[in-house]
């Protein structure tokens, strides 16, 4: 079967109860697409299910738990018969200088961010392959292009997520299995708030983070939800559909976000200047 020919075609998206997990649901199922949505608490989406009663079901999985992983993807598969579009948006950050980083921390959010990714697109893709191809979405941010203090170990797992997924994209293409790599800027979603993970804090550290962050206090304090500047999640949601719907000449990457591409430009630039001026190659015009 080939996607053309099929009507309504299947996202499975982890991490769909809430954020932009749950604004891809919810700008799929408008589209009239069947979603399989993956959440860690029972019910978290109770609500699109008693809207779209025939096209959501949600399964119970914790990306970290890898083998949990195969069975979860085979539940999702039978749901609506298979398995067209997969977007790996599971995620979380996490704020500690490397010096603060402990290694239960450092390998569980490399679980969520990283390993999670990876072990859904090798459980999915023998399902994509049956149906004649598909799309893989791994949700990525223009903290993939540079870092940021405070920050290197969500770096370190964006970057190396950009990566296998490069790999990825020409290993699969074969079966007409096709990868996007999604660079979201800021939306206003709890990824500062709850999906926020902290190390323990290091005294040597408080002045970098109070220029960093404008305090030193770690966890620091709840955001005001209505006063974040950010976009709305629904906009990251729109973007990416039309992004899949474009069938030739799609590109691997995508800049999604009204400040991603300054973001990027600027991220770029500090990546070309790190080479120095003594280095022995040009950059292309």
């Amino acid at each position: 079967m080939t996607q053309a020919s099929r009507s309504t075609r299947t996202w499975l998206i982890t991490g769909a109860g809430r954020g932009l997990g749950r604004a891809f649901a919810q700008t799929a199922l408008e589209q009239g697409y069947n979603v399989v949505g993956t959440v860690r608490r029972p019910g978290a989406m109770a609500d699109l299910q008693a809207d779209h009663p025939d096209s959501v079901q949600e399964v119970l999985l914790d990306v970290r738990d890898a083998a949990a992983i195969p069975t979860a993807i085979n539940v999702a598969a039978q749901a609506f018969g298979g398995i067209d579009i997969v977007v790996n948006n599971a995620g979380g950050g996490i704020v500690g200088a490397i010096e603060e980083l402990d290694e239960q921390g450092a390998r569980e959010h490399l679980d969520l961010n990283l390993l999670g990714a990876m072990w859904v697109c090798q459980a999915a893709i023998p399902h994509l392959r049956a149906r004649g191809g598909g799309d893989i979405v791994q949700i990525s941010t223009v903290g993939a292009i540079g870092a940021m203090p405070m920050f290197g170990l969500y770096n370190a797992g964006k970057w190396a997520l950009e990566g296998f997924s490069e790999a990825l994209s020409a290993e699969v293409a074969q079966f007409d299995i096709r990868v996007t790599i999604a660079q979201l800027g800021g939306f206003a979603t709890d990824w500062a708030g709850s999906s926020m993970s902290f190390a323990t804090p290091k005294q040597e550290y408080d002045d970098l983070r109070k220029t960093t962050f404008g305090t030193a206090e770690i966890p620091w304090p709840t955001a005001d939800p209505d006063a974040s500047t950010d976009a709305d999640p629904r906009k990251a949601a729109e973007a990416l559909v039309a992004h899949l719907s474009v069938t030739n000449h799609r590109p691997l990457r995508v800049l999604i976000g009204d400040d991603a591409r300054e973001h990027a430009t600027l991220a770029y630039a500090g990546r070309r200047e790190s080479y120095g001026v003594t280095r022995n190659f040009n950059w292309p015009s």
